[in-house]
């Protein structure tokens, strides 16, 4: 079964370039496009979408509250953020409404449509070393309320050692390889992990779990764990 996609972006030039892309992959088929968030809530009423690519600057509606809309309903579509400008802070935001990556509207079509297929599949797409980057500098500025901060205190509890110290490495930018190495684990013990990490915590992927451990202060700003007892 094709891969839905819906292209959400107010410049048509770029629409009809990634769907001259998709329409070349036998797995996937562009079923809707909309030039703005309101045109493309309405459109997704009515239309079955499985994966969105969704612009950051729009008019009427920008793509992280269009964002932020999708994903607050069950069983949403997936949401790829694009922008042109690297760490941009509308991406930053993106990630925190519920998209499962960012990525920059000149990557290669290659490296688009492996995007597409993973976030599909239900990974997450960010390039670590540039999730961290985005963290690094936008996260001082959306501070976590103290009410959130217990909440977030709270899930993290019903963690295991083994699954913080993976946590913090995901958020630390490291591939399922990368920890299988440090931990001296397989990868597929690793991938097990990290499901039992978004399982417990109630989150979709691990964009939201690098958000997450940010946010908690299990990983500070610049990569680094956080200097707590038992972490």
């Amino acid at each position: 079964m094709s891969i839905r996609v819906m292209l959400v972006d107010d410049q048509v030039l770029l629409r009809t370039g990634f769907r001259m892309v998709l329409a070349a992959q036998p797995d996937m088929e562009v079923v809707a496009e909309a030039g703005d968030g309101v045109e493309a809530l309405e459109v997704l009423r009515s239309t079955a979408v499985d994966v969105v690519l969704m612009d950051v600057r729009m008019p009427k509606l920008d793509g992280v509250e269009t964002t932020r809309r999708i994903c607050s309903h069950p069983d949403a579509p997936k949401v790829l953020i694009l922008t042109t400008f690297d760490l941009d802070e509308y991406a930053f935001s993106g990630l925190k409404a519920g998209a499962s990556g960012f990525m920059l509207k000149d990557v290669p079509p290659a490296e688009l449509l492996g995007a597409i297929r993973s976030v599909h599949s239900g990974d997450a797409v960010v390039a670590p070393s540039t999730t961290r980057r985005l963290l690094d500098r936008f996260s001082p500025m959306l501070p976590s309320t103290g009410k959130e901060t217990r909440a977030v205190d709270t899930a993290l509890a019903r963690l295991t050692d083994r699954e913080r110290e993976v946590m913090m490495l995901v958020a630390q930018g490291l591939s399922n390889g990368e920890i299988a190495a440090r931990l001296v684990l397989s990868e597929a013990t690793v991938k097990t992990h990290v499901g039992r990490i978004l399982t417990k915590l109630g989150l979709r992927d691990r964009v939201q779990v690098v958000v997450l451990a940010y946010e908690s202060g299990l990983v500070r700003a610049g990569g680094g764990a956080a200097s707590q007892a038992g972490l």
